[in-house]
């Protein structure tokens, strides 16, 4: 008879939010771990993050992320729930379909994102986030990988082909929607195996104030433009709290 194999150790991070009971951070650490103990590929360590947006009218106010890295791959996973409790629950859903998934997949069968947002008033609305990485010049079967494993709706990359900045949508539970920042060609846009829509309009050329008033025309959950002030493909999106992060490229050229 074979002897049982030890469960292997995890390091397990929980920070929680402000009010939230000891007993909550006991339960991720429960849950997330026994998940992540069972998983085929080794994940050494594991952070999770529970915070509020402060709107206690608001159903979903409890958000829940965690990040991992398996087998050397970063992994992000996020849900929402009317309690920490719930969103601990969603959480490890989402992160059990990202685990499941075959390595370097778009994971199948993961619960959908909902775009729940607050509310927010257009006139309170800011951009309260701002972030500039550079972007990976990668084919879009790789930004599609790449989306899924970090549980993003959408990814801001370098298309491969083209060279332009492009950003990458799942258009429902199937397909892709790519957009760049001007429509290719004929045959200028490389086979792909993805069932994807490219946009055939050019991304619009807005200062970072005139995507904010456009976002909130529009009530959309994210906008692609190109930022005058870089002349760079940016991403305006709606945080869970209401307000807009934005994510930029660095000023200089696309290598």
């Amino acid at each position: 008879m074979n002897a049982a194999q030890p469960a292997a150790v995890v390091e397990i991070r929980v920070v929680t939010h402000d009010g939230a009971l000891p007993e909550v951070a006991d339960y991720a650490r429960d849950r997330i771990g026994a998940l992540v103990r069972s998983a085929r590929r080794p994940v050494p360590s594991v952070r999770v993050r529970l915070s509020r947006h402060g709107k206690p009218e608001v159903p979903w106010a409890v958000v829940a992320q965690a990040n991992l890295f398996v087998d050397g791959v970063p992994m992000r996973a996020q849900a929402e729930g009317g309690n920490s409790w719930e969103a601990v629950d969603r959480l490890e859903e989402r992160l059990r379909c990202q685990l499941c998934a075959r390595r370097g997949s778009r994971p199948e069968g993961a619960p959908p994102r909902s775009h729940r947002w607050y509310h927010r008033p257009e006139t309170e609305r800011r951009v309260v986030r701002r972030k500039s990485c550079a972007l990976r010049r990668c084919t879009v079967e790789e930004a599609a990988r790449e989306m899924g494993l970090l549980d993003y709706d959408f990814h801001l990359f370098v298309e491969a082909t083209t060279g332009q900045d492009a950003v990458l949508v799942l258009a429902d539970t199937t397909g892709y929607r790519l957009t760049l920042v001007a429509p290719p060609g004929p045959g200028e846009f490389g086979a792909t195996r993805l069932p994807l829509t490219v946009g055939t309009e050019p991304a619009p050329r807005l200062t970072v104030e005139e995507a904010v008033v456009r976002s909130n025309e529009a009530d959309v959950p994210f906008l692609f433009f190109v930022d005058t002030g870089r002349d760079r493909g940016a991403v305006l999106y709606r945080r869970y709290d209401g307000h807009y992060g934005l994510i930029t490229p660095p000023a200089e050229k696309i290598p």
